[in-house]
């Protein structure tokens, strides 16, 4: 006598068979693929960056553009052909509609304006101006430098070189007087914090804008004495001392957008993301904060000043003070190995281009 097989026998033998058919083909897509190596890292670079190629159309319209003429949008392409999640648009500092940018509005300084809109909108309130300027907003193609305070520049004469960019960005407290030929005397924006800022009034610049970047709320509380040109008088809670008075007016006052202090640590460096406070090692330093700003806000990138070689302890750190390179000590709040490794990606992609050659020295060729 034959017995028939249940419906339901039936019905769970083809469940196996196709999951062994799913199985199968599984397993000879991944064995076929063994044998390729990924083509972008953790943070999302690519891996092998000497072959970086932009697209036709760009690569058409740059060709045509006569020696030395700046390249609209080149540092964004660049950064976008390395790095796909890159999107430009992000300005330079806060303006009256900062709140529509929720990737700040939910973090707390310094990675964004959380509890902190009150202060941010009565100093908004009082500076009125939230760009470059007239002359330099309305340029349809800018080139931007940062400098950093690096010892490597001292010699360099790269002083006329620096001046020649639409934006020069300068960082804290690095002097002009008395080093214009290696560093230039032209400044556009000082980036600083309140510990970092000159305590000379006469240090300070008298056509550049003054930019803060907030770090910490109290930074924000010290800007507002700043921006009313009142003297401050406690400054319990800093970490060292800072200054008491800034000679600008109001309407040469920026806050710098914090959306560059969290994509630098936490997608482009890969700092750790730490619940979205500062912790240990989570912070960028302010020079490469600068450099991601203006791989957002200007069309062709520089530095010079960049790069610590720590195999020279006797070198200058500085190229304002005998301070020698022997005196860097494990940071806290930043990771220079870290950071080294992303300036050394745009530098070897083309992203940027580094005057001083201290980023890589001559590892990125």
């Amino acid at each position: 006598m034959r017995i028939k097989p249940s419906r339901n026998l039936l019905l769970g033998l083809c469940f196996v068979l196709a999951l062994v058919f799913l199985y199968y083909w599984s397993w000879r897509i991944i064995s076929r693929d063994w044998g390729h190596k990924p083509l972008y890292d953790k943070q999302g670079f690519r891996l092998k960056l000497d072959d970086v190629s932009l697209p036709l159309e760009l690569m058409y319209k740059y060709g045509n553009l006569s020696d030395g003429a700046c390249k609209p949008g080149f540092a964004a392409a660049k950064m976008a052909a390395i790095y796909p999640a890159f999107t430009k648009p992000a300005p330079m500092f806060l303006d009256p509609s900062y709140k529509r940018f929720a990737k700040i509005v939910d973090h707390s300084p310094p990675f964004g304006v959380k509890y902190q809109e009150n202060t941010i909108d009565s100093l908004l309130s009082a500076t009125k101006n939230f760009g470059l300027g007239k002359e330099l907003d309305r340029l349809s193609c800018k080139t931007c430098i940062i400098i950093g305070n690096g010892g490597i520049l001292t010699n360099k004469s790269l002083g006329k070189k620096i001046d020649e960019f639409d934006v020069v960005v300068r960082l804290n407290g690095a002097p002009l007087k008395g080093y214009e030929k290696d560093v230039g005397s032209k400044t556009t924006i000082r980036i600083t914090y309140p510990e970092g800022a000159f305590q000379k009034m006469d240090y300070y610049e008298s056509q550049s804008l003054f930019v803060l970047s907030a770090f910490k709320s109290l930074d924000l509380k010290w800007m507002r004495y700043m921006i009313s040109n009142q003297k401050l008088r406690n400054t319990e809670g800093f970490w060292k001392s800072v200054a008491k008075r800034v000679p600008r007016e109001a309407s040469d006052m920026r806050i710098l957008n914090p959306y560059f202090i969290q994509e630098a640590s936490f997608k482009l460096i890969g700092l750790p993301y730490n619940n979205g406070q500062m912790g240990r090692g989570n912070v960028p330093t302010l020079g490469s904060v600068a450099i991601t700003m203006a791989l957002h806000n200007c069309d062709e990138v520089a530095v010079a000043g960049f790069g610590y070689n720590l195999s020279t302890p006797h070198a200058p750190l500085h190229y304002y003070e005998k301070i020698l390179m022997s005196a860097i000590k494990e940071s806290w709040t930043h990771n220079i190995p870290k950071e080294r490794a992303f300036l050394v990606k745009l530098v070897k992609a083309g992203v940027i281009q580094d005057l001083s050659n201290g980023i890589c020295g001559a590892g990125c060729s």
